[in-house]
């Protein structure tokens, strides 16, 4: 008999002793697996999501283009990234932060510091149509550069991107899209401190750039005009026109918020222009950017010069993907530097061909090309200079 009451009792203390743990241990975060690793707050009020990629490459560069010597050798982690993002309190009230952990990524051979954060940004979405931001980010420039450089068909963007991209600064953001009809539209606008990222102090001068985007026939599909090819084998044509203008006032640096510093301040204006189309696996995109500045040459008290590239650059990107998602690209890129500059660097040009195997789209691939390389100067033709380049980079990432 008291074993017959010893069993109700016991089964009755288990049950009131997991009561009273379940009341003092909180409930465990709720995990998810998309775009990164997702932790969620029990009370659903604070989300953090954590991705990471890398790229490592190996390339050759020859002595010239008959001579195929090898004049450099690259092997290196490019670029290695951890990323945060999520909200707090609200999912109107998203945060972004980017890290970066190697040398060619922390600007260390321009500044000499070791600028880890890329970005860190507080966005607040005042509604579905508009957002206002404010911290460290990429500015509205170029479409080549504000995709992620994850996102990208060839190993690295292209040269005339490299000459006068905008990057990143400190300062307000604002975004707006819209339709008219079935014509869809985004406006974005930024007062940022043109000096770049992670400055200790800045000038009374400031940069003020505003972009329009046009897309006729409607939105890309899965955000498809921010990343490179048609992965998402776009099932109509859709089609993105964009402008950008960026006026850098009082800058100290070669581009305005990327480069050496130089030994005098500037102002410098930079127009940016762009093409983009996508149909059932083809892509088309071209660039068109024109950098100038009222005095773009500094000296210092020995006669070092440093300057502003015052010039023109066209891109023009094509390609074609596979249903066994292997992509074949073809590149051309010019830089070409206005009279005021012409003695101190070179018109470039680069013939491109690539191709890429995407194994689970853009986290995780296999990226090649091979560029033919033209290098003129203007005022001093006994400098010219030909070569080949040869690059292959795995990326991995989540």
């Amino acid at each position: 008999m008291k074993s017959i009451i010893r069993i109700p009792l016991a089964i009755l203390l288990v049950v009131l002793a997991g009561t009273c743990f379940a009341q003092q241990v909180s409930p465990s975060p709720y995990f998810s697996f998309g775009k990164g690793l997702g932790i969620i707050s029990p009370d659903s009020m604070y989300l953090l999501n954590i991705r990471f990629r890398m790229q490592n490459r190996a390339a050759v560069k020859t002595v010239s283009a008959t001579d195929w010597s090898v004049d450099q050798v690259e092997a290196r982690v490019r670029r290695l990234r951890l990323r945060f993002d999520g909200y707090i309190f609200t999912p109107r009230l998203y945060y972004l932060i980017q890290l970066s952990f190697t040398r060619a990524d922390m600007d260390f051979d321009d500044t000499a510091f070791p600028n880890i954060v890329r970005d860190a940004m507080v966005i607040y979405s005042v509604n579905e149509r508009f957002s206002i931001g404010l911290g460290q980010t990429k500015l509205p420039g170029n479409r080549q550069r504000v995709n992620s450089s994850g996102d990208l068909q060839l190993p690295d963007r292209s040269i005339v991107n490299g000459t006068f991209n905008i990057d990143r600064d400190f300062g307000l953001q604002l975004y707006y899209n819209n339709y008219f009809g079935k014509f869809y539209y985004i406006l974005r606008g930024a007062i940022s401190t043109g000096e770049g990222r992670n400055v200790v102090a800045s000038d009374a001068g400031l940069a003020y750039t505003g972009r329009i985007e046009l897309q006729p026939f409607g939105p890309f599909t899965n955000g498809g005009d921010y990343f490179e090819g048609d992965l998402a084998r776009e099932p109509k044509p859709r089609i993105a026109i964009g402008v950008t203008f960026s006026q850098d006032e009082n800058t100290n640096r070669t581009g305005g918020q990327t480069g050496r510093f130089l030994y005098e301040r500037r102002d410098m204006s930079t127009f940016m222009t762009d093409f983009l189309f996508k149909y059932k696996g083809w892509a088309l995109a071209c660039e068109w950017l024109m950098r100038n500045s009222p005095n773009p040459i500094t000296n210092n008290p020995d006669g070092d010069i440093r300057f502003i590239y015052a010039g023109f650059g066209q891109n023009y990107q094509g390609s074609y993907l596979f249903k066994r998602n292997y992509e074949i690209i073809g590149r051309y890129s010019k830089v070409y530097p206005f009279e005021e500059i012409q003695t101190l660097d070179d018109q470039t040009e680069q013939y491109t061909l690539g191709v890429s195997k995407y194994i689970r789209g853009h986290r995780l691939k296999l990226q090649s090309d091979v560029t033919f390389e033209q290098n003129q100067w203007l005022q001093n033709p006994g400098l010219n200079n030909e070569n080949w380049q040869i690059r292959f980079q795995i990326e991995v990432g989540i």
